[in-house]
């Protein structure tokens, strides 16, 4: 299916979006996450299904001053 992930169009066949990140290589990484502009959270990751068209953002926090 054709997702876009941080606004770049990617070719995947994860069902899941836990499934997505340990694609990504981002499994194990404390990242933030949204489906179509809703917040998925961490607990959540492996039952959310995903869908051919769906918009994923994931975000890694930042440290700064």
């Amino acid at each position: 299916m054709k997702i876009i992930v941080n606004g770049e169009a990617v070719d995947t066949a994860s069902p899941t979006l836990a499934a997505l990140l340990a694609e990504l290589g981002k499994g194990d990484a404390k990242v933030a996450t949204s489906l179509n502009e809703a917040f998925v959270p961490k607990a959540m990751r492996d039952t959310q299904a995903l869908a051919d068209g769906d918009r994923i953002e994931i975000v890694a926090p930042r440290q700064g001053g």
